[in-house]
Order: structure tokens, then C-alpha cells, then sequence
């Protein structure tokens, strides 16, 4: 299993969320501000399995727009997850 952290411009949010979630991936959204934009900005968790993964990113990468002057729309770690348990 993999924890995928996406930190995504706030006016891409919306639509990657809906990608996403259409295609039954299970999401927590933070609203965040920090380091890597500057400004506003959305943190997405979400858990997958390993073969998941390349899936996920696709769809986040289909759906965030694209800027004209080249700047990137989102950062995204994916991090091996030890234990996962629902409570």
C-alpha cells in the first residue's frame, strides 16, 4: 500500500478531486498554504494499493490544467504505507 501526498493550486482542486473520486479512489483534502506555491494551495491524501499508484497520478495529471508559461500545477510524494487500519 502507498500514501500519496498531492499538494495542488487551489484552482485545480476541484476538478482532480471529481477525477478521482469518479474513478473510486478514496481522498482526504486540507486546505494549505506553504513553501511550494507560495500561495493558495490544496494537500490531497490518498491511500492505494501499489499497482494503483501510476493510475492515480495519470488521472491528477489529466485533470490539473496546464500553465502557458510552464509552471508546475502540483508536487506529489508517494510514500510506502507500514499499516493501514480503519477505526
Amino acid at each position: 500500500m502507498k500514501l500519496i501526498i498531492a499538494i495542488l493550486h487551489d484552482d485545480d482542486v476541484d476538478a482532480v478531486v471529481h477525477a478521482l473520486t469518479a474513478e473510486d479512489f478514496r481522498i482526504t483534502r486540507v486546505a494549505s498554504t506553504g513553501g511550494f506555491f507560495r500561495k493558495g494551495s490544496t494537500t490531497l491524501f490518498i491511500g492505494v494499493e501499489n499497482e494503483q499508484v501510476d493510475s492515480a497520478i495519470q488521472t491528477m495529471r489529466k485533470h490539473a490544467t496546464t500553465s502557458a508559461t510552464g509552471e508546475k500545477r502540483a508536487t506529489v510524494f508517494v510514500v510506502p504505507v507500514d499499516r493501514f487500519e480503519q477505526i
